[in-house]
């Protein structure tokens, strides 16, 4: 089993999607094993997302992960972050492939509705980000 993050970004939070994604995610198999709403700050956000900070899009990225709640969630299954990662579909909701989350939810390439990790290397980073290890050992 291997244990990965999504986050319901504020889009679909605001949307009143965020249930309707967790559903669809528990129907692929995803276990929920923690979960929070939070907003994050502008700190938080610049740091969960500096791996991203020389891109073009850094700004309004932070701009947007911190215009309302959103729903960071330790999920697990067989396979998470790669299951995840078909489950979501293509950052670019316009290549999307029909069913997956960013297909239904998001309406733009930035306005995608959830991120995902996209290895265990970063699923663990960005699990510790949010949940301590024992609020994921708790939920086991």
């Amino acid at each position: 089993m291997e244990t990965t993050l999504a986050i319901v970004k504020p889009d679909a939070v605001a949307a009143g999607n965020a249930g309707k994604i967790l559903a669809h995610l528990e129907q692929e198999g995803f276990r929920l094993r923690a979960l929070r709403l939070v907003r994050l700050s502008r700190e938080q956000a610049e740091g969960f997302y500096a791996v991203h900070r020389e891109r073009p899009f850094f700004g309004s990225l932070v701009e947007f992960m911190t215009s309302g709640p959103c729903l960071p969630v330790a999920l697990e299954r067989e396979s998470a972050q790669t299951h995840l990662r078909e489950v979501m579909g293509a950052t670019d909701v316009a290549k999307a492939a029909p069913g997956t989350i960013r297909n239904l939810y998001g309406t733009s390439i930035e306005r995608n509705a959830i991120h995902g990790s996209d290895s265990p290397e970063n699923a663990a980073l960005e699990l510790a980000f949010f949940f301590s290890r024992t609020e994921l050992i708790a939920a086991r």
